[in-house]
C-alpha cells in the first residue's frame, strides 16, 4: 500500500525528488520546467546515457526519468514527491495517496476504443454486452463497459495493441490517440471515446501534509508557467 509517513530515516531537508517519463511527453514538459527555474544537469540532455538520477541547479531537487506508467507509482509510494502523469495513468491506478493539483495542459491526447473498419461499418457499440478487449489500461477499461452494463474481457498488452485486431487476438482495443495516424495505418478506427488525457503534476499527499511549503511553492512555479505559456498561445 502507498505510504502515509515518511520513511525510516527521511528528514524534512532530504531533497525534492521529481520524477519525469521518458518520451514524448517530456519534451513538452521541458519548457515548463525551465520556466519554474529548474535546469537539469548536462547528462539529462545526453541521449546515450544510462543514468536515470539527475542533479539540478536546485540544490534540494533532484529528477529521476522512469517510464510514464511508474511515475505515478514512485510518487504515490513516495520515492518521489513530484512527478508528472498523464490522466490515463492516474485513473488507471486510482492510487489514494496521489494528489493532482495542477493540470500542465501538455500532453493532449485521449482514450479510445478502436476496431476495424470493417467492423464499425456493420457494428452498433449500443448492443454490446460483451467484449474482448486488448488494452494497457484494463481497469479503465473495465470501468468504463461496466458503467454501460457491457461486460469486458481484457487482455493486457503493453504494446503493439493495433496488431491485435489484425491476428485475431480479439476485436478490439482500448488506446491512447493522438493523431489517429496508427490505427489508420493499422486499419483501425475509433469509436468510443473514454476520456480525454492531458498531464498532470502530482504529488504525494504525505509529502504535502510533511512540507507543505516546499511542496506548496513547487506547485506554484509550475502553475505560473502553464499560465505563460497559455498566454502566449
Amino acid at each position: 500500500m502507498p505510504r502515509t509517513q515518511p520513511l525510516p530515516g527521511e528528514r524534512a531537508n532530504d531533497p525534492i525528488v521529481l520524477a519525469l517519463p521518458k518520451g514524448r511527453i517530456l519534451k513538452e514538459v521541458m519548457p515548463l520546467l525551465r520556466h519554474a527555474g529548474i535546469e537539469p544537469e548536462p547528462a539529462f540532455a545526453d541521449e546515450e546515457s544510462r543514468q536515470l538520477q539527475f542533479a539540478t541547479n536546485r540544490p534540494n531537487l533532484s529528477i529521476i526519468r522512469v517510464r510514464s506508467f511508474d511515475v505515478a507509482t514512485f510518487v504515490a509510494f513516495g520515492a518521489a514527491q513530484l512527478g508528472v502523469a498523464g490522466n490515463d495513468v492516474i485513473m488507471e491506478f486510482q492510487y489514494s495517496e496521489l494528489y493532482a493539483p495542477l493540470d500542465l495542459k501538455v500532453g493532449r491526447c485521449r482514450i479510445s476504443v478502436a476496431e476495424s473498419a470493417e467492423l464499425a461499418g456493420k457494428d452498433d457499440p449500443s448492443r454490446w454486452s460483451h467484449v474482448r478487449v486488448a488494452t494497457k489500461y484494463p481497469e479503465i477499461t473495465r470501468r468504463h463497459f461496466a458503467a454501460r452494463g457491457v461486460q469486458a474481457e481484457c487482455i493486457k498488452l503493453n504494446g503493439a495493441l493495433e496488431l491485435a485486431p489484425k491476428l485475431g487476438l480479439c476485436r478490439r482495443i482500448v488506446d491512447l490517440v493522438s493523431t489517429g495516424r496508427t490505427l489508420k495505418e493499422n486499419g483501425l478506427v475509433e469509436v468510443e471515446k473514454i476520456a480525454d488525457v492531458t498531464s498532470r503534476l502530482i504529488v504525494n499527499r504525505a509529502a504535502m501534509k510533511t512540507r507543505p511549503a516546499e511542496i506548496n511553492g513547487w506547485v506554484a512555479k509550475f502553475g505560473a508557467a502553464v499560465e505563460a505559456y497559455a498566454r502566449a498561445a
